[in-house]
């Protein structure tokens, strides 16, 4: 494979921050707090940047769907080797909605637009642990997925992925284009040295507008059935079958 991987960079609070729960109790207090990229996706930055130091991929392009504030997440990257950033702005109201689901989209639709090979996303983010949206996207291109990956092997088109779970390790062989998710063993990522940090500000990052359409869901309260048949009756009535 020799072509193009997206990564995804979220910005997150930074891990060392005690957070602190708003008097409202309606979220956690972000303001004047310290942000960092989350932590699995600085692994997932570090194995497309090996990848691309070996040969194996061409460009290295940074991606991060948040305000204005996630260009810093960007230039982050963009020091430790990516070659490109771009900065899908999401603001205000649509971004304390931004779930999986929307940036799963985001990311599918800028690998059909950067012509990706790849797709390296963090496992999950330590801010909402959803671990939903490499699988998600994954699943909106068609393309084969390797998750909770501890090891990555490229083989001409294919890819050799060692994988964490419950029982050990299972190792896989996928087709590209595909979607990979870092875990914790993957890598250990490079620090961002002021060198780099001052070759990566001068480096292109392209910013983008993105018009959310936000789908509301309402769980209703529960109730008890006692056969199928009750089961069905009671779809039927509030119209889900």
């Amino acid at each position: 494979m020799s072509g193009r991987v997206l990564v995804g960079v979220k910005r997150v609070i930074d891990y060392a921050v005690k957070i602190r729960v708003k008097p409202d109790n309606t979220g956690v207090v972000t303001d004047g707090v310290k942000h960092s990229m989350n932590p699995f996706c600085e692994i997932a930055v570090e194995e497309a940047v090996k990848l691309k130091e070996k040969k194996l991929v061409k460009e290295v392009v940074a991606v991060s769907c948040g305000p204005q504030q996630s260009q810093e997440t960007i230039r982050t990257a963009l020091a430790m080797g990516a070659d490109r950033g771009i900065h899908v702005e999401v603001s205000g109201k649509d971004y304390e909605s931004l779930g999986p689901l929307q940036i799963s989209k985001i990311m599918a639709a800028l690998a059909k637009k950067e012509d990706a090979q790849l797709i390296i996303l963090g496992k999950q983010a330590i801010d909402d642990d959803c671990n939903q949206t490499g699988q998600m996207t994954a699943a909106l291109l068609d393309w084969p997925q390797g998750t909770f990956a501890s090891e990555v092997t490229l083989e001409g088109d294919k890819i050799k992925v060692v994988r964490e779970i419950d029982g050990g390790l299972e190792t896989i062989k996928i087709n590209t284009p595909a979607v990979l998710t870092a875990d914790l063993r993957l890598n250990t990522p490079r620090y961002a040295t002021l060198p780099n940090i001052m070759v990566g500000s001068r480096k292109l990052c392209s910013q983008r507008q993105n018009k959310m359409q936000t789908l509301f869901f309402f769980r209703q309260a529960g109730m008890k059935v006692e056969t199928v048949e009750d089961l069905v009756g009671k779809l039927k009535e509030i119209g889900k079958v």
